[in-house]
This record gives C-alpha cells, structure tokens and sequence, in this order.
C-alpha cells in the first residue's frame, strides 16, 4: 500500500510522551538553596505515554477523557506552549489556540487593545487587523465595554473576546480546551453554530471538553486518553459510547 504524504496531515503526533518534574522538600530561599541543593529529591510525573495521533486536514476531532487523563496536556504539546519529553508533534498549517481563559491578554488593556494584541501574536499585520477589527467587535457583542479594560471583564465576557478573536485570524487549524464551557447559553450555542461553519469550510478542529452531546454534534472522530494513553481512537459515537460503559 502506498504510503500517505505528510502533507495529508494537519497534526501529526509521533511516538510522544511528555513528564513533569515534582519536586519534594524544595528551597525556598536562595540560602536553602546553596546549603541543601543536594536535598532536594525530585519525581517525575508521566502524564503522556508513546501516543502516536494522525489528524487529517480538515477533521473535526474530540479528545475526550475524565480529568487528569492526559488531554489538556496534549492539546498544550499541539500548539508548542509545552514541549514532549520524547517524540516529535509535527503541524501543517496556520494554527490558533483556545486554552486557557484570557491568555494573551494584557488585564490593562482595552478589549480593543487586546484585539490588535491578540491578533498580531497569531500572526496578522496591523493592516489585517484593521480589516476584521469590527467582525470582532460584533461578534463577541461586547459593545461599548470593548473599549474598558479587560479586567473589569467578566469570565463569559473574556471566553467572547478570546473566541472572536480565536476565529477571525483565518487559522487552517483551530484547538480549544473547554473554554465554551464559559458563558451564557445564547454564546455558546453562537459560538458552537461559528464552529459548525468553520467545519464545512474544511478547517482543522480538535477540542478537549466533558460536553459529550456537543462533541458528538460537532466532531466526526473521537480519541479517548486514559491514564495518559490512547485507549480508543475512531468515530464519535463509538468512541463516546466505550468511553460512557468504563467511565459513565
């Protein structure tokens, strides 16, 4: 059988493992440092183990798994924030990120601030923003509070901004962890109908969330992690189906 270029891929994952370092009884002055630094005893925690993932350009794809399991963590190795242990994660596309509320965002600025802040670290031009600064506006509803700093915001008014922002930068691939969670129910289900769009229009998306009948509407493919593993990779339905009989 001939062999699939890695072109076909938008994320190609290869035999990755990533561990933390936990450190026990650890200096907290610089005195304790140079007096007991041969004390300090140090484990290390593997959260991921040998996974090995191939996401085809334009799939929409559900990492799902009860908390702990490894999927966040992986999400974070996919957009580089963290680094494997072992392996290699290969991506093939422009590429923004969903993961953490309100990160990037400066809690002084403005929200309009933020846009050109935010939007310049995925990469758009001053000009490019210029363009689209509006789209953003209006889709995070935000009003008048655009031009207030993004401290005074609310958690669903931080997830409006971050996702408006998160899809207008014209990303081939699109990762999101959770955070439309965030938010009345009348955004997410905007948000949720935005993500459906930007499916037909073949986008790459892979999103961590416990919301199992909204992956199961949105992605086509599911990729079960336990204990830092890939138990079970393939359709949704299936995937949530074995998943909800061990862990339901």
């Amino acid at each position: 059988m001939k062999k699939k270029s890695n072109n076909e891929y938008a994320i190609v994952v290869d035999n990755v493992s990533k561990k933390f370092k936990i450190y026990y009884d650890k200096p907290n002055t610089l005195k304790e440092r140079l007096v007991f630094w041969k004390n300090s005893k140090v484990n290390y925690h593997e959260v991921l183990k040998n996974i090995n993932l191939q996401i085809k350009k334009g799939e929409t794809v559900a990492l799902i798994g009860v908390n702990g399991s490894g999927k966040s963590t992986l999400l974070k190795l996919m957009t580089k924030i963290i680094y494997p242990t072992e392996g290699v994660i290969t991506t093939n596309g422009k590429l923004t990120s969903l993961l953490e509320l309100g990160a990037g965002f400066h809690p002084d600025f403005t929200g309009r601030e933020n846009i050109y802040f935010n939007a310049s670290i995925f990469g758009l031009t001053a000009a490019e923003i210029d363009k689209r600064v509006q789209d953003i506006i209006d889709f995070s509803e935000l009003g008048d509070y655009i031009d207030t700093p993004v401290r005074t915001y609310s958690s669903g008014m931080y997830m409006r901004l971050a996702f408006s922002v998160a899809i207008n930068v014209d990303a081939e691939i699109l990762l999101i962890d959770e955070i439309l969670a965030v938010g009345d129910q009348h955004f997410q289900d905007k948000c949720f109908a935005k993500l459906e769009e930007l499916k037909q229009s073949e986008k790459t998306i892979v999103i961590v969330s416990h919301s199992l009948d909204a992956v199961r509407k949105l992605c086509n493919r599911g990729i079960w992690i336990y204990n830092g593993e890939v138990r079970k990779d393939g359709k949704i339905d299936e995937v949530v189906d074995e998943y909800l009989k061990v862990c339901g």
